[in-house]
C-alpha cells in the first residue's frame, strides 16, 4: 500500500494569493497575521481575514498554518496570548514558532498544534527531540541539512512527528535567516520581519587615495553585475522521490512576498510533479523551464545532497521568461473568457495558459477583444481592466494568461 501523499505547502501574502494557491493544488497554506510574523512587508491577514481564510480553506479540505515566528523581545509579548487564543478559536491547523517563550505560551494557553519554524535552526536529533518534549507536532528543519541528516532525524522521532522542509524559493546567505546585515545597515530587523535584503544589493570595493578620495571598483562576477551575497533559488522539483524517501511530510514553497503569478506558477508545477511521482507517470512537461517562466535567480539543490554536491550559491539578479498578462474572472463561455488585465496585451499577441486543468501550457493567438459593453478594442492597457477575449480552450476562474518575453 502506498504511503500517504506528501503535503504541498504554499505561501500566501494576502487573500488573493491564498485563493490562487488553493486553485492550483496546494494542500496547505501558511501566512502571517498583522503581528508576530516574519514578513512585515507582505499584506498579511487581519483577524477578519484570518477567519475568512480558514473558512475558505477548510471548505476545500486545505489546512491553514499561521506564522508567529519572530525572535521576540520583552515588548513583543504584549497582546500575544490574546492573539494565540484567537487563532485557537479560529481553528487554524497549526502555528509556526521559533521562540521558546512563545512556544510555552502556545502550550499553556491553547490547543493549537505547535510547529517549529526553520528560524529555530533544528539541525540535529537532540534538539529535535527536545522540541518534541516541549509539545511540537511538526518541525520545519533548517535548510542546511542534507537528505541523509533529515532521514536520521525522522527515523529518530517516529511516525507521529511531521517533518517539513523547504523545497523551493529564495535562500538566505545567512544561516536559516539569522542575519544581522539588514539591522546593521538599515535599522530594519530581519528577525522581526523587516529585512531589507542587503544580500541582494550590488557591492563595490572602495579604495582611498593619498588625498582621501575614494574610487569604487565593482567586484565583477558576470556581465550583469556583482551579487556576492546573493543565493540561487532552491529548487527540488526534480527530486520528489528523494524527498519522500527521506521521510519528509510536507514540501514548503518560500514566497509570502512573491506575486500572485509566482505562487500560481510554482504551486502548479510542484502539484503536477508530485502527482506524476505518485502515479508513476514520467514528467509530461519540462519542470525547470516551467519554473523559469516566473521570477527566479537560477536554481540550486542547496544542501540536500551534501557539501560535495553543493553548487556555487551566488548568482545574478532575478529573471523570468514570461510576463503575467491577465487573470481569468469567469470560466470560458461560448468561446469567450472574461479576464482582468495585469500587463498590456494587444490583438495578435500569442498568450499561454497557466491552468490546473488540461489547458495548461496551451497557446493561442488573440484574435478578438471586447470591452465589458461588448465593443471591439485593439489593446488592453488600463490597470485591472475587464475584457472578453476569444479563446479556443476551456479556462476556469483563477486561471492565468501569460506571454513569452521577447
Amino acid at each position: 500500500m502506498r504511503m500517504k501523499k506528501i503535503e504541498l505547502l504554499a505561501p500566501a501574502g494576502d487573500f488573493e494569493r491564498l485563493v490562487t494557491a488553493i486553485h492550483f493544488g496546494a494542500n496547505a497554506i501558511y501566512f502571517a497575521g498583522k503581528k508576530f510574523g516574519l514578513r512585515a512587508f507582505a499584506s498579511n491577514f487581519d483577524e477578519d481575514e484570518i477567519l475568512k481564510a480558514v473558512n475558505y480553506a477548510h471548505e476545500r479540505n486545505v489546512k491553514i498554518y499561521v506564522t508567529v515566528n519572530i525572535l521576540a523581545h520583552n515588548d513583543d509579548f504584549n497582546g500575544l496570548v490574546d492573539y494565540l487564543k484567537f487563532l485557537d478559536k479560529a481553528k487554524v491547523d497549526g502555528v509556526i514558532v521559533s521562540d521558546l517563550g512563545i512556544a510555552s505560551l502556545v502550550k499553556e494557553n491553547t490547543n493549537l498544534e505547535l510547529h517549529v519554524s526553520t528560524q529555530a535552526n533544528v539541525t540535529n536529533i537532540h534538539s529535535a527531540k527536545m522540541w518534541v518534549k516541549l509539545g511540537a507536532k511538526r518541525l520545519v528543519l533548517a535548510r542546511e541539512l542534507s537528505l541523509k541528516e533529515i532521514k536520521e532525524i525522522k527515523d529518530a522521532l517516529g511516525e507521529n512527528i511531521d517533518i517539513e522542509c523547504f523545497a523551493h524559493g529564495a535562500m538566505c546567505i545567512s544561516y536559516s535567516g539569522r542575519c544581522l546585515l539588514s539591522n546593521y545597515l538599515t535599522g530594519r530587523d530581519s528577525n522581526k520581519g523587516e529585512c531589507a535584503q542587503p544580500c541582494r544589493w550590488n557591492y563595490a570595493l572602495g579604495i582611498k587615495n593619498e588625498i582621501d578620495e575614494t574610487t569604487y571598483f565593482p567586484i565583477l562576477e558576470d556581465n550583469k553585475g556583482t551579487y556576492i551575497l546573493n543565493s540561487k533559488d532552491l529548487c527540488m522539483i526534480e527530486h520528489i522521490k528523494e524527498l519522500v524517501e527521506a521521510g519528509i511530510t510536507s514540501l514548503k514553497i518560500e514566497g509570502r512576498m512573491k506575486t500572485n503569478y509566482y505562487v500560481a506558477t510554482v504551486v502548479n508545477a510542484y502539484r503536477r510533479a508530485i502527482d506524476n511521482f505518485y502515479n508513476d507517470f514520467p514528467p509530461n512537461f519540462n519542470y525547470l523551464e516551467e519554473l523559469k517562466k516566473t521570477s527566479n535567480r537560477d536554481f540550486t539543490t542547496g544542501f540536500y545532497f551534501g557539501d560535495e554536491h553543493k553548487e556555487n550559491l551566488t548568482t545574478s539578479k532575478q529573471s523570468e521568461t514570461h510576463k503575467y498578462i491577465a487573470v481569468v474572472l469567469e470560466s470560458t463561455k461560448d468561446g469567450y473568457v472574461l479576464v482582468e488585465h495585469r500587463n498590456k496585451f494587444i490583438l495578435g499577441d500569442e498568450l499561454e495558459i497557466l491552468s490546473s486543468n488540461e489547458s495548461f501550457n496551451k497557446t493561442f493567438k488573440v484574435t478578438e477583444i471586447l470591452d465589458e459593453n461588448k465593443n471591439s478594442i485593439n489593446e488592453v492597457k488600463r490597470v485591472k481592466e475587464h475584457v472578453y477575449i476569444k479563446c479556443p480552450y476551456e479556462l476556469n476562474k483563477y486561471d492565468i494568461l501569460r506571454k513569452k518575453e521577447k
